[in-house]
């Protein structure tokens, strides 16, 4: 298979729209059973009680968070690097989307705080370096859309986002190098100490928020393309 034929903006449009709704249906079948595992067959925390329900959302979508800027990064930095164009117009559609996941991480977790810390927000290490990373995703948008010229603002934004990497290991091992309020990670390349059932819906939604992290990039790739190609015969065919 010639990987190089999906580089195509016009290869990468069709081939998107294909694929997009399969994510979406795998991402709603992932989210009703992890719900289900979650809410349902998950037993009571001894300690947290049923607030602690809300980690289903809140673990997965931190998770997610992290993982998307790594990925928004990485195509930032081929675009950088071979001037590919499709790179570049990925690492776009997956901003948003990465934002929306560290905006709802943080709005998860004040909900988790105010009844286990007594407060909606506390400048823990760990919170206040997640608010960078949705700093660093606004940073991202503004830059890439503050040029006339687009391809200025894709080397501009990606630039930022390869400095902007610097804030995942601090948000990682925050909880390690200082001494915080937010609990240390229940699951690590070492297993969990977790209720199965409790990791299984963890997992479920994570895989569910995967999926539709996904399918949504393709979708806003399409559109950028779409714009980014306008005057090319290909897209006046359509």
């Amino acid at each position: 298979m010639n990987l190089y034929y999906f580089a195509s903006p016009s290869t990468f449009y069709h081939l998107a729209g294909r694929l997009a709704p399969w994510f979406f249906a795998l991402a709603a079948l992932l989210a009703a059973a992890g719900l289900y595992y979650g809410f349902v067959v998950a037993p009571t925390d001894a300690q947290q009680g049923e607030v602690y329900r809300i980690i289903f959302i809140h673990v997965p979508a931190a998770w997610m968070s992290m993982f998307l800027y790594f990925v928004m990064a990485c195509y930032g930095a081929m675009a950088l690097s071979y001037n590919t164009r499709l790179a570049a117009m990925m690492a776009r559609a997956i901003a948003p989307t990465g934002a929306m996941f560290t905006f709802v991480a943080l709005w998860t977790g004040a909900f988790w705080g105010r009844p286990t810390w007594g407060a909606y927000w506390v400048w823990d290490a760990r919170i206040t370096s997640e608010l960078v990373l949705l700093f660093l995703y606004f940073g991202f948008i503004a830059l890439a859309n503050a040029f006339e010229d687009p391809r200025r603002g894709d080397r501009a934004a990606a630039l930022l986002a390869i400095i902007g990497l610097v804030n995942l290991p601090i948000i990682y091992f925050s909880v390690k190098w200082w001494n915080t309020l937010h609990q240390g990670s229940s699951v690590n390349f070492q297993g969990t100490t977790m209720h199965k059932a409790m990791f299984s819906a963890m997992m479920l939604m994570t895989f569910a928020f995967w999926m539709y992290a996904i399918g949504a990039s393709l979708v806003r790739a399409r559109a950028i393309i779409l714009e980014r190609e306008r005057r090319t015969q290909w897209v006046r065919a359509l």
